[in-house]
């Protein structure tokens, strides 16, 4: 059976993330069951909460210890203003963004997500 290890790196303070970590890890859960139910994988699922100092880290989707970015063919990491994550900390606040085949990304969609996953997978076998 195969098997992929899944990190999700995000801030979180008080129990509450930021919208965007919020909508990045409800499309992470999605995808991993529908990885389990279709691609017969074992996933081993690990949650990294981070504190303020490691603000540059949010969001961080990792497949095999791999970030999703490197994954991604031409995908690139970049940050803009993130209101959410500026009222949760008290300041103003850049979070990291995906930027990929001229879209940018704040929060990480299902198809991305998915399509790094499954070459994590064939970069294992």
């Amino acid at each position: 059976m195969k098997k992929l290890k899944i990190e999700w790196r995000h801030f979180e303070t008080g129990g509450q993330t930021c919208d965007r970590c919020g909508d990045t890890g409800a499309s992470l859960r999605r995808v991993i069951e529908e990885l389990a139910r279709t691609e017969g994988v074992t996933i081993e699922y690990q949650e990294s909460h981070l504190l303020a100092s490691s603000i540059a880290q949010s969001n961080m989707v990792l497949f095999n210890g791999v970030p999703l970015e490197e994954l991604l063919d031409g995908a690139e990491v970049s940050s803009n203003e993130c209101c959410s994550c500026s009222c949760l900390i008290g300041e103003d606040t850049e979070c990291r963004t995906l930027l990929y085949q001229g879209k940018t990304y704040e929060d990480i969609p299902e198809e991305l997500m998915r399509e790094a996953a499954l070459k994590a997978l064939r970069d294992s076998a």
